[in-house]
């Protein structure tokens, strides 16, 4: 299909593409949101839509996709108990890594140490703690997939030693 048409085409279907956004995230604001996203994603991606498939479907299957990973990282930004644990029988002292001063101590020098990382390997490394997989960081910091691996490979490698020199000091 060439690109005019895959166009005209696409913003035929704005109206569904809003109610369809609209009931996914039930919030006005929201949902003008996603169909933003939704929209430049699909023409950024124009090449990947095959001929013999519906472009509707297509379209609203990006935008549901985009809203998953989306609500996926707002759960993950927004969680701070793991859900799978037993919350009544939960011993939050001693699991806290807080019960005692020198357990304290050991997170300040890992955390010194990560902030001393190059800031090519401290930016994957620490979006890769906070839980996103390998592509959504290659996507949200715009490099190649194998860019980000090779850069968390390396800031592991480089806290190793800085914390294993740091223990032989202590």
């Amino acid at each position: 299909m060439n690109k005019s048409l895959f166009q005209k085409q696409l913003l035929s279907m704005c109206d569904s593409m809003m109610r369809f956004a609209f009931i996914l995230t039930t919030n006005k604001d929201d949902a003008e949101d996603l169909f933003q996203e939704t929209f430049l994603k699909v023409l950024n991606n124009r090449e990947k839509f095959a001929d013999n498939k519906n472009l509707k479907g297509w379209v609203l299957t990006v935008m549901k996709h985009i809203f998953i990973n989306n609500y996926n990282k707002i759960i993950r930004i927004h969680t701070v108990v793991d859900q799978d644990a037993d919350l009544y029988n939960l011993d939050t002292v001693n699991d806290s890594g807080f019960n005692s001063p020198d357990s304290a101590y050991r997170i300040q020098e890992i955390n010194k140490a990560i902030e001393s990382l190059k800031p090519e390997y401290k930016k994957p490394f620490s979006l890769y703690v906070m839980g996103y997989k390998y592509n959504e960081i290659a996507e949200m910091l715009d490099i190649p997939l194998g860019t980000v691996k090779s850069n968390i490979f390396s800031a592991r490698q480089e806290l190793r030693r800085i914390l294993e020199d740091k223990e032989s000091i202590d």
